[in-house]
């Protein structure tokens, strides 16, 4: 596996794979990796010859600056498990490869419809930072498809958009979400849990399917909401929210027409906020 930090270096190899006729995935992340990482990095490898991956924190996404400051950096184990999962190149540039005029006077990339909700409420301007890195990132690697994990759906959603949008010339494949054995979505943020917090952690999943058998069942919607928002209170979640939207774009539902939804909530255990969702089909 090469391992690059300069957008030259990073070029020089992508020219050389593309003179020979090999099609190139990415797969972009802030390193820590977990087994939910290498999954992608794994469905990366059946949609193109080379795979590429990305380590960079990026403090244009973060709201919280405590939570830059604490988010894990483990590039040496990083690398190992990127070797082991057969990676062929790893890319890591730090602020000045990535902001070279510094973050006051950079160009930000904003996409409409996914501020005004959801995480966008309750992390202001964090998806301006995703949208802005990604888009530099799908520049600099210049990759046949990219691969996203569902776990951070909005995420998904907002880079859909942002290539469409944009037309750029990369597909945007989602990826399952990878679970602990107690149905805990794997996340960085997991290792900041205690042990008994993790089992809490995974009333969060279990809330959601729950939620979508009710809602299958044909209760009504804001009574489940307003139930389920109590659940998770009680075990111990402060909650951002828990809601049930429509799939393709994340619109505010209308059950007697939207049958593909999504259900998601978030929220925090201590200081350590959790995200998850899950696909509900009524029709």
């Amino acid at each position: 596996m090469q391992i690059v930090e300069s957008i030259l270096s990073l070029r020089g190899q992508i020219k050389t794979w593309r003179t020979a006729g090999e099609t190139i995935a990415f797969v972009p992340t802030m390193g820590n990796l977990h087994d939910g990482h290498i999954s992608l990095v794994k469905k990366a490898q059946t949609l193109a010859d080379k795979v590429v991956v990305s380590i960079f924190v990026n403090p244009l996404q973060f709201d919280d600056k405590q939570d830059l400051a604490r988010y894990p950096r483990t590039l040496q184990d990083d690398v190992k498990k990127l070797m082991q999962a057969g990676c062929n190149l790893l890319f890591t540039p730090d602020a000045d490869v990535m902001y070279p005029q510094g973050f006051e006077f950079h160009t930000f990339i904003h996409v409409p419809g996914m501020d005004d909700k959801l995480c966008g409420l309750e992390r202001p301007g964090h998806f301006d930072g995703v949208a802005t890195v990604v888009t530099k990132l799908f520049n600099m690697v210049q990759a046949d498809v990219a691969v996203f994990g569902e776990k951070d759906y909005q995420q998904l959603l907002l880079i859909q958009k942002l290539v469409s949008d944009l037309n750029l010339p990369v597909k945007i494949v989602g990826a399952p979400i990878v679970r602990e054995e107690n149905g805990l979505a794997m996340s960085s943020r997991n290792q900041h849990l205690s042990d008994a917090q993790k089992q809490q952690a995974a009333t969060l999943y279990a809330s959601l399917l729950e939620l979508k058998q009710q809602l299958m069942l044909g209760v009504e919607k804001s009574a489940l909401l307003q139930q389920f928002h109590l659940n998770l209170t009680e075990a111990g979640f402060t909650l951002d929210y828990i809601d049930i939207r429509r799939a393709e774009d994340l619109q505010i539902v209308d059950l007697a027409v939207d049958k593909e939804l999504r259900l998601l909530a978030a929220g925090r255990l201590g200081s350590v906020r959790l995200i998850d969702n899950i696909a509900c089909n009524l029709a």
